[in-house]
């Protein structure tokens, strides 16, 4: 995570060291990440294969299990990347893409698909994903809650 946030400094010597250290741990584990769209306090649990679009928006404090793709659609309806709020948790292999909209306090289940918008406070499971209302749904996952 250090190296990818410097990756994105103005400062020119440590924007190239940063990229340098980046690309390491890129072919090291499997990691496909831009740091350009993401706020603060992106915890990677078990960061092996995760993918997430140059274009796609974190807005922070969010979690991303190992496996997870934040991906983008190139045509029709749902053409664009994803934004995610703060507060979402992606499990396992789960697979966010398209241009939608993930609410705060979300939850994405393992295994699960979603190409729809998620409002605040919801758990999405399965493929197709089925969002269940719940208060507090990523309390168990993210400190400080």
């Amino acid at each position: 995570m250090l190296y990818g946030r410097a990756s994105c400094s103005k400062n020119k010597i440590i924007n190239m060291i940063g990229k340098i250290k980046l690309k390491k741990y890129e072919k090291k584990y499997g990691l496909e990440i831009k740091f350009d769209n993401i706020g603060p306090r992106l915890l990677l649990m078990h960061p092996f294969n995760i993918t997430i679009n140059g274009k796609a928006i974190i807005k922070g404090d969010c979690t991303l299990f190992k496996g997870v793709t934040i991906g983008s659609i190139r045509s029709g309806k749902k053409k664009g990347t994803p934004i995610l709020e703060k507060n979402v948790v992606c499990c396992i292999n789960s697979v966010i893409v398209g241009n939608v909209h993930i609410g705060e306090d979300v939850l994405i289940a393992p295994n699960s698909y979603v190409n729809f918008d998620v409002p605040n406070h919801s758990v999405v499971v399965g493929n197709p994903g089925i969002i269940h209302y719940k208060e507090n749904a990523t309390s168990d996952y993210i400190s400080g809650k």
